[in-house]
């Protein structure tokens, strides 16, 4: 049985996949499917991987998903052309280029040249000013997945003391503008590599959401008694097992879980919420060309 404390990505994610039934329903009967064009550069095993669950998820709901495969070696020009193609082709409401990228290009020359409008991560400036000032187009899938496993829960923010760990554009930033907006109203600290005494900060959190990616980062020393951890890490380390290696958080579940009064399991939390949140934001998209 799972245990009450254990908030599951993968039930909410059910939840949130059969809201958009009616979404889609309502696009069709306009006849506008909504479509999603992932390019993936290279051959990082840990993306490929990432990019067939999306597309798979997305066909499954008779979604359009189209994966334009390239090379590590290809230019940052032929990249920046194929998504200016992406940009004027109607069919695909939303275009997402899987990060990391090789270091011969550079990643923000490409997020800035996928049109705002179909940039369903939420990554380009404009959607990321509009973010900022509580009015946003489309929130990262991310943190846009762990808001919903709050209201999921009905985890109340109001008053509470929020750690991030971690201040990428990805997760730590959006997150710590979400938790402290007026619809959330949490009262939120970035923690970082570069943050001195990180515990005084960590044992005084009333919720704690990780995504600094190390492993077992975060120990029960490191918590104070019944606080909520959202992990956010996808870590790979060795192991005796099969396939030779486990994917753990940044939590130590272990040592934690004991201490804790809710906390998203490693695999099974908020990864597939970044999913279905990413399907949602297609859907957005499409709806957004309707209005």
């Amino acid at each position: 049985m799972t245990s009450s404390k254990v908030l599951s990505g993968l039930d909410t994610a059910a939840t949130v996949y059969e809201s958009f039934n009616d979404r889609i329903k309502v696009l069709s009967t306009k006849g506008v499917v909504p479509g999603l064009c992932v390019v993936l550069v290279g051959e990082d095993p840990a993306s490929q991987i990432y990019v067939r669950t999306k597309s798979k998820k997305l066909k499954s709901l008779g979604l359009v998903s189209e994966t334009i495969r390239l090379d590590a070696d290809v230019t940052e020009q032929k990249l920046l052309s194929i998504i200016e193609d992406l940009n004027a082709n109607s069919k695909f409401h939303g275009i997402l280029v899987q990060m990391p990228l090789p270091k011969h290009i550079n990643s923000q020359n490409v997020i800035n040249s996928i049109n705002p409008t179909k940039d369903v991560d939420g990554f380009h400036p404009e959607n990321v000013g509009w973010l900022s000032i509580g009015k946003p187009r489309f929130i990262p899938c991310t943190p846009k997945g762990i808001m919903r496993i709050f209201s999921h829960y009905n985890i109340d923010l109001t008053g509470k003391d929020i750690v991030v760990i971690g201040r990428s554009n990805i997760v730590g930033r959006p997150m710590s503008i979400l938790v402290s907006s007026n619809n959330a109203n949490g009262t939120c600290t970035v923690c970082h590599s570069r943050t001195k005494n990180i515990n005084d900060y960590s044992r005084n959190a009333d919720i704690i959401i990780s995504a600094i990616g190390v492993p077992n980062f975060l120990t029960s020393e490191m918590i104070k008694e019944d606080s909520i951890i959202i992990d956010v890490g996808i870590n790979r380390i060795d192991s005796d097992n099969e396939k030779g290696y486990k994917i753990v958080g940044d939590a130590d579940y272990d040592s934690v879980f004991d201490k804790v009064s809710k906390i998203t399991p490693v695999p099974g939390g908020v990864g597939p919420m970044t999913i279905a949140m990413l399907v949602e934001n297609t859907i957005e998209a499409a709806e957004n060309i309707q209005l």
